[in-house]
């Protein structure tokens, strides 16, 4: 792995968003949820595919606090444009487990 300076990490935009809308997304290559995300009045709402389906449903999503990189280019997930990167791990078996803030914090709040 190549080492990065901390400059090249402030590059990347990580920020807490809500989820406010989830909705299956079944003509996506593999099973995706296609979510649209809160971050606040500074970015506002986006958009993204995620290929979330093994843990979560699109109904226990909505109100779940997720943390998303904001600043990537839009990306077209077949024909849906995804616009933020929502982070997750690997489970043992390599399905996504969604990353989240373990405190209330407010939305749009950046990574440091």
């Amino acid at each position: 792995m190549e080492n990065i300076t901390f400059d090249d990490f402030l590059k990347v935009d990580v920020r807490v968003g809500q989820i406010t809308h989830a909705e299956p997304y079944p003509e996506a290559r593999k099973p995706a949820i296609k979510l649209r995300l809160d971050f606040g009045p500074e970015v506002g709402e986006k958009k993204s595919s995620a290929q979330i389906t093994r843990h979560y449903t699109p109904e226990a999503l909505i109100g779940r606090r997720v943390v998303a990189v904001v600043n990537f280019p839009p990306r077209q997930i077949g024909k849906f444009m995804s616009e933020v990167l929502v982070l997750g791990v690997p489970d043992e078996d390599g399905e996504v487990v969604l990353l989240k803030p373990d405190l209330d914090v407010p939305l749009g709040g950046r990574l440091y």
